[in-house]
């Protein structure tokens, strides 16, 4: 089967393996869908944590269902499934979190992903596609991440809701937590992703960080009060640092953009608002039977983010521009 990995930061390798062996408590896919993220960009850039080289990269996914023991599940039936694999008995699995797994093996992140024609997954992390076509379905786990976010968050109808970033993520982001009855604030320094998120997403405030004094824009926004939920999706230590301002007193601060380095806040700011900081990671099967169902329910419309399409065949030579702001992507999607 043909493969393609990423053999060191900045370069790509197409080659082959032999057709993965089945067994006990996995099923064979045959990917038919790959949604390329952030962490793939980061992984290609060589700015991603967590991360080892060589790399069969991608997690978005959609697939047919071939083989294996997975219970329900029919062959040709079209799939998703989670790809954050668990241990099963770490404290955290213990505790009904499994996407924060002590030994978490993220497909496409430690261990090798989807960009190939077939795939070996464990047949628990199987999601069956509930009539959703696979350009729907490969959405599904980024539309996750957000929901996921969003829940953290606890937000609730009415209070306002700043996010951090107007990427894949931040847009999942934005449209949850507009599903959850928050009022969305979506900052950003790109205009065309602003106008996005008013014209496909329908977000109730745009701020244009570069242009706009974003702290005296919130104040107005909120009638001085501040955001209650703060959510960052960008990944940028100076935005996540600089988050810390635009929190009410009382406020919830999620993020769930990740980067390398340490944060750095002023405690007195931070403790005088009796605030909460949490970090969001990966997403739950509660999280992608919700996006699934909001999917059905017309609530999410995938097809506004497929900016981009590419065959696998066309993945090495497109790669290196999906990182250049001016292609004005917000996700590629690779048919194989």
């Amino acid at each position: 089967m043909k493969t393609l990995v990423c053999v060191t930061p900045g370069t790509f390798e197409y080659g082959t393996l032999e057709l993965p062996e089945l067994k006990d408590g996995y099923s064979l896919l045959k990917i038919k869908r790959i949604g390329i993220c952030g962490t793939d960009l980061h992984a290609f850039e060589g700015t991603q944590p967590f991360f080892s080289y060589p790399r069969i990269l991608g997690h978005e996914l959609a697939a047919e269902y071939i083989s294996g023991d997975a219970k329900g599940f029919q062959a040709g039936e079209a799939v998703t499934f989670i790809p954050y694999f668990n241990c099963g008995k770490c404290i955290a699995c213990r505790m009904g979190k499994p996407n924060c797994c002590a030994a978490i093996n993220v497909c496409g992140v430690h261990v090798d992903g989807g960009m190939r024609e077939y795939l070996l997954v464990p047949s628990e992390s199987l999601i069956h596609g509930e009539g959703l076509n696979f350009d729907e379905l490969a959405l599904v786990e980024p539309l996750a991440i957000g929901a996921h976010g969003v829940r953290r968050a606890d937000v609730t109808p009415g209070e306002f809701v700043l996010v951090v970033g107007a990427g894949p993520i931040g847009l999942g982001t934005m449209e949850f937590a507009r599903i959850a009855g928050g009022k969305v604030i979506a900052l950003d320094i790109n205009d065309t992703r602003l106008e996005f998120c008013k014209d496909k997403l329908n977000v109730d405030f745009t701020i244009n960080g570069m242009k706009e004094n974003v702290v005296e824009r919130l104040k107005e926004i909120t009638n001085g009060d501040m955001p209650t939920v703060v959510i960052d999706a960008t990944g940028s230590l100076r935005a996540i640092n600089a988050g810390f301002e635009f929190m009410a007193h009382g406020a919830r601060y999620v993020l769930v953009g990740l980067q390398k380095n340490e944060l750095v806040i002023s405690h007195p700011e931070f403790h005088k608002r009796e605030a909460t900081l949490m970090s969001s990671r990966n997403a739950t099967r509660q999280d992608f039977e919700h996006v699934i169902a909001s999917m059905k329910k017309g609530l999410v419309k995938p097809e506004t983010y497929i900016t981009h399409r590419v065959s696998f065949d066309e993945v090495k030579d497109n790669f290196a521009n999906w990182l250049k702001p001016e292609t004005g992507v917000i996700k590629a999607m690779v048919s194989i």
